[in-house]
């Protein structure tokens, strides 16, 4: 699950990155960037990514934890 995980993370980061270096011509970035508001927004995108993935990483722990229990109750 970690290394799913991972290379989610890592491939979302390849594209925030290819797009963000594709188009230099938008008003909009080019306003945030030069204001220096784009760090606030990168920093809320990283935020809700690594709140998401920790979210998963405990209900997957949770659940593994569940099936472990009920498996040696059968057994």
């Amino acid at each position: 699950m970690k290394k799913t995980i991972l290379s989610f993370i890592l491939v979302i980061n390849g594209l925030m990155c290819s797009f963000a270096q594709s188009n230099p011509g938008v008003e909009m970035a080019t306003g945030l960037r030069s204001s220096g508001k784009i760090y606030v927004v990168v920093a809320v995108l990283v935020v809700l990514f690594l709140g998401l993935a920790i979210y998963l990483v405990t209900i997957d722990r949770k659940l593994t934890r569940l099936e472990n229990r009920q498996g040696t109750k059968h057994t």
